[in-house]
């Protein structure tokens, strides 16, 4: 029987942990960048979380179409890609256009690489394994996201609440 933790499983369930510890560290942030230092209307911040989730649930749908012409390897590439892209957008951004365009990158990327990324992780595996796979790559994805708040709320308190400087340090783990 084959080894159930693969290369694969390893790589991209640590990719995983480190995209969404930043984005656990800058969604929560993002209404208060937008109203607050940007003076975004607050509908603003409604529209643009509305609009994201439908780019990214358009892509998702899109993603196995796309799959038939592009690599699994590189639509995984391409979609984290663009969702540390997207999140660097969101730091830099003067206006809150900027943090739409940045968050519908994200949103772009995750819909792209998820069922691609998916596929990866159980290819070639045994059919036993799969939900440990499964399960320890969730497992991976979900202390992520539980890393990121509280790794916002301490850089919020050694950053004197400077929501701009967490922004960029969010934009580390998404960029590595």
């Amino acid at each position: 029987m084959k080894p159930w933790l693969t290369r694969n499983v390893w790589n991209l369930s640590w990719v995983s942990f480190l995209q969404d510890a930043a984005s656990e560290m800058l969604y929560p942030l993002m209404p208060v960048l937008l109203t607050s230092l940007l003076h975004a209307p607050a509908a603003v911040v409604g529209i643009i979380e509305g609009l994201a989730e439908g780019v990214a649930a358009t892509m998702k749908l899109l993603s196995n179409r796309i799959n038939h012409y592009v690599p699994r390897k590189l639509m995984v590439l391409l979609g984290y890609a663009g969702a540390g892209i997207g999140k660097v957008i969101i730091a830099a951004a003067g206006a809150w256009p900027v943090v739409l365009v940045g968050r519908l990158t994200d949103r772009v990327g995750k819909g792209l690489r998820s069922a691609p990324r998916d596929a990866l992780l159980i290819h070639g595996s045994d059919k036993a394994h799969r939900g440990k796979i499964i399960g320890f790559h969730r497992t991976a994805d979900t202390l992520g996201a539980v890393l990121g708040p509280i790794l916002a709320l301490g850089l919020l308190a050694a950053f004197d609440n400077q929501i701009r400087s967490v922004l960029w340090f969010a934009a580390i783990p998404a960029v590595l």
